[in-house]
């Protein structure tokens, strides 16, 4: 199923033909296009460029917010669509046309019924993993050698997107960080000093290649 999107990825979330017309790009609400162009993994245009800025803003201090917020996103319920790639179009509002000829699904998507900041239709099916592949990060970590011992503070909290797309908070830990996290590796270790803040997102595009972004503060 992913390869469905590697074929159709840049005519689709193709938001890329937009790019000479950004007027036109500014009439699309930015999460359906965070949601289009996080998933082709922000191919080069201007709307996935400012659905990209838009998107790492959100985890800038202060409020660190979800990046993406599906239920923000206007989407249509009650359609058949023959593949991952134009489902994903028709449900932020966009009509790709017969770009590519691509073998056709038997599922029909159907309207879910919004709970909290849930997504407002069905978003359990693998093609959309790669909304649950987003992971944000809240940290801050000190640590400096003291009279006696070793002074140590850390609090991580993470955030997460579940299977209906809403996303929550919850406790974690310095162990959790992904190895891209720069700041906290030596955390624990022979007490070199550590101070860190920082906000960290990373995310697996529908091809499952990785991304991430690190924001100081």
């Amino acid at each position: 199923m992913r390869r469905l999107l590697s074929t159709a990825a840049i005519i689709a979330i193709g938001l890329t033909p937009l790019a000479a017309k950004p007027a036109a790009a500014q009439g699309y609400q930015i999460d359906c296009a965070i949601l289009l162009c996080l998933a082709g993994g922000w191919p080069p245009s201007v709307p996935c460029a400012r659905a990209r800025a838009e998107f790492i803003r959100r985890i800038t201090p202060w409020p660190v917010e979800p990046p993406l917020q599906i239920w923000r996103c206007p989407m249509r319920a009650e359609f058949e669509a023959p593949n991952p790639v134009e489902r994903l179009y028709r449900l932020a509002g966009f009509n790709p046309g017969p770009a590519v000829s691509l073998p056709r699904e038997r599922e029909t998507l159907q309207l879910a019924q919004a709970v909290g900041r849930a997504a407002d239709i069905d978003v359990t099916d693998p093609a959309f993993d790669f909304i649950r592949s987003i992971d944000v990060f809240q940290v801050t970590a000190r640590q400096r050698e003291g009279r006696d011992d070793c002074n140590r503070y850390a609090s991580v909290r993470r955030g997460t997107y579940d299977h209906d797309g809403q996303f929550r908070w919850q406790n974690s830990s310095i162990s959790a960080l992904p190895p891209a996290f720069r700041g906290a590796e030596r955390y624990g270790q022979n007490c070199p000093d550590i101070w860190v803040r920082a906000v960290f997102v990373d995310w697996e595009d529908f091809e499952g290649t990785y991304g991430f972004e690190q924001v100081n503060y």
